[in-house]
Protein backbone atom coordinates (compact mmCIF):
# COMPACT_ATOMS: atom_id res chain seq x y z
CA UNK A 1 0.00 0.00 0.00
CA UNK A 2 1.36 3.15 -1.40
CA UNK A 3 2.18 5.80 1.61
CA UNK A 4 -0.98 8.28 1.76
CA UNK A 5 0.17 10.68 4.23
CA UNK A 6 0.48 13.40 1.85
CA UNK A 7 -3.02 13.45 1.57
CA UNK A 8 -2.73 15.52 5.67
CA UNK A 9 -0.61 18.33 4.20
CA UNK A 10 -2.32 21.37 4.05
CA UNK A 11 -2.07 22.19 0.37
CA UNK A 12 -5.73 19.63 -0.08
CA UNK A 13 -8.97 19.59 1.07
CA UNK A 14 -11.31 17.20 3.01
CA UNK A 15 -13.02 17.04 -0.78
CA UNK A 16 -9.65 15.74 -2.02
CA UNK A 17 -8.87 12.98 0.53
CA UNK A 18 -12.05 11.86 -0.37
CA UNK A 19 -11.72 11.61 -3.77
CA UNK A 20 -8.63 9.98 -3.09
CA UNK A 21 -9.83 6.87 -1.43
CA UNK A 22 -13.17 6.62 -3.25
CA UNK A 23 -10.53 6.52 -6.28
CA UNK A 24 -7.86 3.77 -4.65
CA UNK A 25 -10.93 1.84 -4.03
CA UNK A 26 -12.27 1.99 -7.44
CA UNK A 27 -8.71 1.40 -9.00
CA UNK A 28 -8.44 -1.85 -6.58
CA UNK A 29 -11.09 -3.19 -7.87
CA UNK A 30 -10.89 -2.23 -12.14
CA UNK A 31 -7.28 -1.72 -12.95
CA UNK A 32 -6.04 -5.31 -11.16
CA UNK A 33 -4.87 -3.90 -7.58
CA UNK A 34 -1.37 -4.86 -7.65
CA UNK A 35 -1.77 -8.08 -8.88
CA UNK A 36 -0.05 -9.13 -12.20
CA UNK A 37 -2.48 -8.40 -15.40
CA UNK A 38 -2.02 -8.35 -19.42
CA UNK A 39 -0.96 -5.24 -20.47
CA UNK A 40 -1.57 -4.61 -24.42
CA UNK A 41 1.65 -4.42 -26.92
CA UNK A 42 -0.22 -4.63 -30.35
CA UNK A 43 -1.80 -1.25 -32.20
CA UNK A 44 -5.42 -2.88 -31.90
CA UNK A 45 -4.78 -4.02 -28.58
CA UNK A 46 -3.65 -0.75 -27.12
CA UNK A 47 -6.85 1.02 -28.93
CA UNK A 48 -9.14 -1.43 -27.96
CA UNK A 49 -7.98 -0.88 -24.21
CA UNK A 50 -7.61 2.86 -24.60
CA UNK A 51 -11.48 3.23 -25.70
CA UNK A 52 -12.60 0.70 -23.02
CA UNK A 53 -10.63 2.73 -20.32
CA UNK A 54 -12.38 5.50 -21.39
CA UNK A 55 -15.49 4.21 -21.20
CA UNK A 56 -14.86 3.07 -17.82
CA UNK A 57 -13.29 6.20 -16.42
CA UNK A 58 -16.57 7.70 -17.72
CA UNK A 59 -18.65 5.26 -16.14
CA UNK A 60 -16.58 5.78 -12.46
CA UNK A 61 -17.47 9.28 -12.50
CA UNK A 62 -13.78 10.14 -13.03
CA UNK A 63 -13.74 12.11 -16.46
CA UNK A 64 -16.04 14.28 -14.88
CA UNK A 65 -13.30 15.90 -13.13
CA UNK A 66 -11.43 16.75 -16.25
CA UNK A 67 -14.87 19.34 -17.67
CA UNK A 68 -16.18 22.28 -15.49
CA UNK A 69 -19.49 21.55 -13.73
CA UNK A 70 -21.53 23.75 -16.10
CA UNK A 71 -20.97 20.31 -19.12
CA UNK A 72 -21.38 17.94 -16.57
CA UNK A 73 -18.35 18.19 -14.46
CA UNK A 74 -17.78 18.72 -10.59
CA UNK A 75 -16.30 21.93 -10.11
CA UNK A 76 -17.12 25.01 -11.49
CA UNK A 77 -13.44 25.60 -12.70
CA UNK A 78 -10.76 22.47 -13.34
CA UNK A 79 -9.40 21.41 -10.10
CA UNK A 80 -5.41 20.95 -10.50
CA UNK A 81 -5.32 19.23 -6.87
CA UNK A 82 -8.03 17.02 -8.31
CA UNK A 83 -6.10 16.15 -11.32
CA UNK A 84 -3.28 15.70 -10.10
CA UNK A 85 -4.59 13.09 -7.38
CA UNK A 86 -6.57 11.48 -10.44
CA UNK A 87 -3.07 11.36 -12.25
CA UNK A 88 -0.62 10.31 -9.20
CA UNK A 89 -3.36 7.21 -8.05
CA UNK A 90 -4.44 6.01 -11.98
CA UNK A 91 -0.60 5.86 -12.54
CA UNK A 92 0.34 4.28 -9.76
CA UNK A 93 -1.86 1.23 -10.71
CA UNK A 94 -1.76 1.44 -14.23
CA UNK A 95 -0.13 3.61 -17.14
CA UNK A 96 -2.33 3.28 -20.16
CA UNK A 97 -5.34 4.23 -17.37
CA UNK A 98 -3.67 7.35 -16.47
CA UNK A 99 -2.65 8.33 -20.07
CA UNK A 100 -6.76 8.29 -20.93
CA UNK A 101 -7.92 9.95 -18.39
CA UNK A 102 -4.90 12.71 -18.74
CA UNK A 103 -5.61 13.07 -22.64
CA UNK A 104 -9.47 13.79 -21.99
CA UNK A 105 -8.83 16.78 -19.87
CA UNK A 106 -5.56 18.20 -22.26
CA UNK A 107 -7.78 17.44 -25.20
CA UNK A 108 -10.69 19.64 -23.45
CA UNK A 109 -8.52 22.17 -22.24
CA UNK A 110 -8.33 24.26 -24.42
CA UNK A 111 -12.47 24.51 -25.36
CA UNK A 112 -13.10 24.74 -20.97
CA UNK A 113 -10.69 28.01 -21.80
CA UNK A 114 -11.61 29.66 -24.83
CA UNK A 115 -14.67 27.42 -26.52
CA UNK A 116 -18.08 29.45 -27.01
CA UNK A 117 -20.73 28.21 -25.21
CA UNK A 118 -21.80 25.90 -28.27
CA UNK A 119 -18.72 24.88 -28.72
CA UNK A 120 -18.13 24.07 -24.85
CA UNK A 121 -22.01 21.85 -24.60
CA UNK A 122 -21.33 20.59 -28.16
CA UNK A 123 -18.09 18.96 -27.24
CA UNK A 124 -17.50 18.77 -23.29
CA UNK A 125 -20.41 16.76 -21.82
CA UNK A 126 -19.42 13.62 -24.20
CA UNK A 127 -16.05 13.48 -23.05
CA UNK A 128 -17.14 13.69 -19.26
CA UNK A 129 -19.14 10.97 -19.93
CA UNK A 130 -16.70 8.96 -21.71
CA UNK A 131 -18.24 8.58 -25.03
CA UNK A 132 -16.40 10.62 -26.68
CA UNK A 133 -12.21 10.47 -27.17
CA UNK A 134 -9.95 13.92 -27.06
CA UNK A 135 -6.51 14.89 -28.34
CA UNK A 136 -4.19 17.82 -28.59
CA UNK A 137 -2.34 18.45 -31.40
CA UNK A 138 0.64 20.86 -30.85
CA UNK A 139 3.75 19.18 -31.90
CA UNK A 140 4.79 19.00 -35.42
CA UNK A 141 8.10 17.35 -37.15
CA UNK A 142 10.31 20.28 -36.65
CA UNK A 143 7.88 22.33 -34.19
CA UNK A 144 8.17 20.63 -30.90
CA UNK A 145 9.43 22.26 -27.88
CA UNK A 146 9.86 25.33 -30.39
CA UNK A 147 6.04 25.78 -30.80
CA UNK A 148 6.81 29.06 -32.41
CA UNK A 149 8.68 27.60 -35.31
CA UNK A 150 4.97 26.14 -36.11
CA UNK A 151 4.27 25.42 -39.88
CA UNK A 152 0.36 24.35 -39.83
CA UNK A 153 -0.97 26.82 -41.59
CA UNK A 154 -5.07 27.91 -41.68
CA UNK A 155 -6.14 30.12 -44.14
CA UNK A 156 -9.80 31.56 -44.02
CA UNK A 157 -12.37 30.43 -46.93
CA UNK A 158 -15.36 32.16 -46.91
CA UNK A 159 -16.77 30.32 -43.54
CA UNK A 160 -14.24 27.94 -43.40
CA UNK A 161 -10.79 27.72 -42.64
CA UNK A 162 -8.54 25.62 -44.43
CA UNK A 163 -5.72 23.64 -42.52
CA UNK A 164 -2.51 22.36 -44.18
CA UNK A 165 0.62 20.45 -42.74
CA UNK A 166 1.54 17.93 -40.23
CA UNK A 167 0.96 17.31 -36.44
CA UNK A 168 3.25 14.23 -35.06
CA UNK A 169 3.43 12.71 -31.47
CA UNK A 170 -0.03 13.21 -31.05
CA UNK A 171 -1.30 11.24 -28.15
CA UNK A 172 -5.00 9.47 -29.32
CA UNK A 173 -3.86 9.84 -32.66
CA UNK A 174 -6.08 7.15 -34.43
CA UNK A 175 -8.70 7.22 -31.98
CA UNK A 176 -10.01 10.48 -31.19
CA UNK A 177 -13.27 11.34 -32.03
CA UNK A 178 -11.43 15.44 -32.10
CA UNK A 179 -8.62 16.88 -32.05
CA UNK A 180 -7.49 20.91 -31.04
CA UNK A 181 -5.26 21.96 -33.68
CA UNK A 182 -2.92 24.52 -33.21
CA UNK A 183 -2.11 26.35 -37.08
CA UNK A 184 -0.66 29.85 -38.25
CA UNK A 185 -3.40 31.96 -39.15
CA UNK A 186 -1.65 34.73 -40.46
CA UNK A 187 1.84 36.48 -41.14
CA UNK A 188 3.05 37.75 -37.84
CA UNK A 189 6.21 35.97 -36.81
CA UNK A 190 6.75 33.75 -34.54
CA UNK A 191 4.24 32.72 -31.49
CA UNK A 192 2.05 36.02 -32.49
CA UNK A 193 0.64 34.26 -35.57
CA UNK A 194 -1.19 31.21 -34.25
CA UNK A 195 -4.71 29.68 -33.83
CA UNK A 196 -6.26 27.15 -32.26
CA UNK A 197 -9.22 25.02 -33.71
CA UNK A 198 -11.37 21.85 -32.77
CA UNK A 199 -11.14 19.37 -35.56
CA UNK A 200 -13.77 16.60 -36.15
CA UNK A 201 -11.84 13.48 -36.60
CA UNK A 202 -14.02 12.39 -39.62
CA UNK A 203 -13.44 15.83 -41.32
CA UNK A 204 -12.27 15.92 -45.02
CA UNK A 205 -8.97 16.29 -45.48
CA UNK A 206 -7.84 15.12 -42.13
CA UNK A 207 -5.79 11.62 -42.78
CA UNK A 208 -3.48 9.75 -39.72
CA UNK A 209 -0.42 9.94 -41.89
CA UNK A 210 1.07 7.06 -39.73
CA UNK A 211 0.74 5.05 -36.25
CA UNK A 212 3.68 5.41 -34.04
CA UNK A 213 5.08 2.53 -31.81
CA UNK A 214 7.41 3.23 -28.54
CA UNK A 215 8.77 1.60 -25.55
CA UNK A 216 5.61 1.88 -23.54
CA UNK A 217 2.30 0.81 -26.13
CA UNK A 218 0.03 4.24 -26.68
CA UNK A 219 -2.05 5.33 -28.91
CA UNK A 220 0.31 7.28 -30.93
CA UNK A 221 -0.07 9.07 -34.20
CA UNK A 222 0.94 11.46 -37.65
CA UNK A 223 -1.81 13.48 -38.54
CA UNK A 224 -2.05 15.40 -42.16
CA UNK A 225 -3.58 17.86 -43.11
CA UNK A 226 -4.61 18.28 -46.81
CA UNK A 227 -6.78 21.30 -48.03
CA UNK A 228 -9.01 20.35 -44.72
CA UNK A 229 -11.80 22.51 -44.42
CA UNK A 230 -13.30 23.33 -40.83
CA UNK A 231 -16.00 25.30 -39.87
CA UNK A 232 -15.53 29.03 -39.07
CA UNK A 233 -17.36 28.75 -35.65
CA UNK A 234 -14.14 26.21 -34.76
CA UNK A 235 -12.14 28.65 -33.78
CA UNK A 236 -10.75 29.07 -30.05
CA UNK A 237 -11.29 32.66 -29.38
CA UNK A 238 -9.43 34.68 -32.09
CA UNK A 239 -6.54 34.80 -34.73
CA UNK A 240 -3.36 35.06 -33.12
CA UNK A 241 -4.53 33.52 -29.50
CA UNK A 242 -3.41 29.95 -30.34
CA UNK A 243 -0.19 30.37 -28.63
CA UNK A 244 -1.79 31.69 -25.45
CA UNK A 245 -3.99 29.41 -25.39
CA UNK A 246 -1.88 26.55 -25.64
CA UNK A 247 0.64 27.73 -23.33
CA UNK A 248 -2.56 28.61 -20.13
CA UNK A 249 -3.83 24.75 -21.58
CA UNK A 250 -0.54 23.49 -20.58
CA UNK A 251 -0.09 25.93 -17.22
CA UNK A 252 -3.03 23.52 -15.52
CA UNK A 253 -1.63 20.27 -16.78
CA UNK A 254 1.77 20.52 -16.62
CA UNK A 255 1.64 19.89 -12.79
CA UNK A 256 -0.42 17.07 -13.70
CA UNK A 257 2.36 15.14 -15.73
CA UNK A 258 4.11 15.78 -12.57
CA UNK A 259 1.63 13.94 -10.35
CA UNK A 260 2.04 10.76 -13.14
CA UNK A 261 5.95 10.86 -12.95
CA UNK A 262 5.04 10.95 -9.21
CA UNK A 263 2.41 7.73 -9.26
CA UNK A 264 4.74 5.81 -11.07
CA UNK A 265 7.81 6.48 -8.40
CA UNK A 266 5.34 5.82 -5.45
CA UNK A 267 4.52 2.08 -7.02
CA UNK A 268 8.42 1.55 -7.66
CA UNK A 269 8.83 2.46 -4.24
CA UNK A 270 6.68 -0.07 -3.00
CA UNK A 271 7.69 -2.52 -5.28
CA UNK A 272 11.40 -1.82 -3.93
CA UNK A 273 10.32 -2.37 -0.34
CA UNK A 274 8.43 -5.46 -0.85
CA UNK A 275 11.36 -6.86 -2.92
CA UNK A 276 14.37 -5.89 -0.83
CA UNK A 277 11.99 -6.87 2.47
CA UNK A 278 11.04 -10.37 1.15
CA UNK A 279 14.70 -11.68 -0.82
CA UNK A 280 16.84 -13.72 1.32
CA UNK A 281 20.68 -13.15 1.19
CA UNK A 282 23.46 -13.35 2.92
CA UNK A 283 21.56 -14.40 6.28
CA UNK A 284 19.25 -11.82 6.38
CA UNK A 285 17.08 -10.15 3.77
CA UNK A 286 17.73 -7.23 0.99
CA UNK A 287 16.56 -4.44 3.02
CA UNK A 288 18.89 -5.83 5.89
CA UNK A 289 22.04 -4.40 4.19
CA UNK A 290 22.85 -0.35 4.47
CA UNK A 291 23.02 0.09 0.29
CA UNK A 292 20.10 -1.32 -0.47
CA UNK A 293 18.80 0.86 2.77
CA UNK A 294 20.58 4.07 1.38
CA UNK A 295 18.66 3.36 -2.00
CA UNK A 296 15.56 3.20 -0.48
CA UNK A 297 16.19 6.65 1.60
CA UNK A 298 17.24 8.30 -1.78
CA UNK A 299 13.72 7.16 -3.25
CA UNK A 300 11.47 7.98 -0.66
CA UNK A 301 13.06 11.01 -0.42
CA UNK A 302 12.90 12.10 -4.21
CA UNK A 303 9.25 10.94 -3.65
CA UNK A 304 8.37 13.52 -1.07
CA UNK A 305 10.09 15.83 -2.57
CA UNK A 306 8.37 15.36 -5.78
CA UNK A 307 4.76 15.47 -4.31
CA UNK A 308 5.64 19.00 -2.10
CA UNK A 309 6.10 20.75 -5.51
CA UNK A 310 3.42 18.88 -7.36
CA UNK A 311 1.02 20.01 -4.90
CA UNK A 312 2.39 23.32 -4.52
CA UNK A 313 2.04 24.43 -7.81
CA UNK A 314 -1.38 22.95 -8.01
CA UNK A 315 -2.23 24.38 -4.40
CA UNK A 316 -0.97 27.75 -6.10
CA UNK A 317 -3.41 27.32 -9.15
CA UNK A 318 -6.28 26.35 -7.49
CA UNK A 319 -6.48 28.68 -4.63
CA UNK A 320 -4.32 32.03 -5.61
CA UNK A 321 -5.38 31.99 -9.40
CA UNK A 322 -2.81 32.50 -10.91
CA UNK A 323 -0.07 31.84 -13.56
CA UNK A 324 1.87 28.65 -12.30
CA UNK A 325 4.44 28.60 -15.38
CA UNK A 326 7.55 28.54 -12.83
CA UNK A 327 5.92 26.52 -10.13
CA UNK A 328 4.34 23.38 -12.90
CA UNK A 329 7.65 23.75 -13.91
CA UNK A 330 9.11 22.85 -11.33
CA UNK A 331 7.24 20.16 -10.44
CA UNK A 332 7.39 18.41 -14.01
CA UNK A 333 11.11 18.67 -14.26
CA UNK A 334 12.03 17.60 -10.40
CA UNK A 335 9.11 14.91 -10.63
CA UNK A 336 10.08 13.27 -13.61
CA UNK A 337 13.15 13.18 -13.24
CA UNK A 338 13.20 11.90 -9.98
CA UNK A 339 10.83 9.21 -11.35
CA UNK A 340 13.58 7.93 -13.51
CA UNK A 341 16.27 7.91 -10.56
CA UNK A 342 13.29 6.18 -8.32
CA UNK A 343 12.13 3.54 -11.21
CA UNK A 344 16.16 2.82 -11.91
CA UNK A 345 16.64 1.74 -8.80
CA UNK A 346 13.81 -0.12 -8.20
CA UNK A 347 15.01 -2.27 -11.31
CA UNK A 348 18.71 -2.44 -9.74
CA UNK A 349 17.56 -3.80 -6.46
CA UNK A 350 15.36 -6.76 -8.45
CA UNK A 351 18.60 -7.86 -10.00
CA UNK A 352 18.01 -9.80 -12.95
CA UNK A 353 14.12 -9.82 -12.60
CA UNK A 354 13.71 -6.33 -12.43
CA UNK A 355 14.49 -6.13 -16.71
CA UNK A 356 12.34 -9.23 -16.52
CA UNK A 357 9.14 -8.50 -19.56
CA UNK A 358 5.60 -8.59 -17.85
CA UNK A 359 7.80 -7.62 -13.99
CA UNK A 360 6.13 -4.57 -12.88
CA UNK A 361 9.03 -2.50 -12.04
CA UNK A 362 10.14 -2.78 -16.24
CA UNK A 363 6.95 -1.81 -17.25
CA UNK A 364 7.53 1.34 -14.58
CA UNK A 365 10.96 1.71 -16.87
CA UNK A 366 9.40 1.88 -20.06
CA UNK A 367 6.54 3.87 -19.00
CA UNK A 368 8.82 7.09 -17.41
CA UNK A 369 10.57 7.91 -20.14
CA UNK A 370 8.59 9.83 -21.83
CA UNK A 371 7.33 11.97 -19.69
CA UNK A 372 10.70 13.52 -19.18
CA UNK A 373 10.08 14.49 -22.65
CA UNK A 374 6.28 15.27 -23.69
CA UNK A 375 4.73 18.89 -22.01
CA UNK A 376 8.27 19.96 -22.60
CA UNK A 377 11.26 18.86 -21.70
CA UNK A 378 13.35 18.79 -18.80
CA UNK A 379 16.18 21.22 -20.52
CA UNK A 380 13.09 23.33 -21.64
CA UNK A 381 11.73 23.52 -18.33
CA UNK A 382 15.04 24.86 -16.63
CA UNK A 383 15.06 27.43 -19.58
CA UNK A 384 11.34 28.43 -18.45
CA UNK A 385 12.32 27.87 -14.55
CA UNK A 386 15.41 30.60 -15.38
CA UNK A 387 13.95 33.08 -17.59
CA UNK A 388 10.79 33.06 -14.71
CA UNK A 389 13.59 33.65 -12.01
CA UNK A 390 15.26 36.07 -13.75
CA UNK A 391 12.47 37.89 -14.99
CA UNK A 392 11.15 38.06 -10.92
CA UNK A 393 14.37 39.14 -9.89
CA UNK A 394 14.30 42.07 -12.27
CA UNK A 395 11.20 43.14 -11.41
CA UNK A 396 12.00 43.36 -7.44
Amino acid sequence: MADTSFLDWPFLDDRHRTLARELEAWCAANLGGHGPHHHPETIEEVDARCRDLVRMLGEGGWLRHAVPAGYGGVAESLDVRSLCILRETLARHDGLADFAFAMQGLGTGSITLAGSPEMKARYLPPVGRGERIAAFALSEPDAGSDVAAMATTARLDGNHWVLDGTKTWISNGGIADHYVVFARTGPEAGARGLGAFVVDADAAGLTIADRIEVIAPHPLATLRFEGCRVPADRMLGNPGDGFRIAMATLDIFRSTVGAAALGFARRALDEAIARTSARKIFGGTLSDLQIPQAMLADMATDVDASALLVYRAAWTKDVLGRRVTRESAMAKMVATEAAQRTIDAAVQLHGGLGVTKGVKVEELYREIRALRIYEGATEVQKVVIARQTLAAAAGR
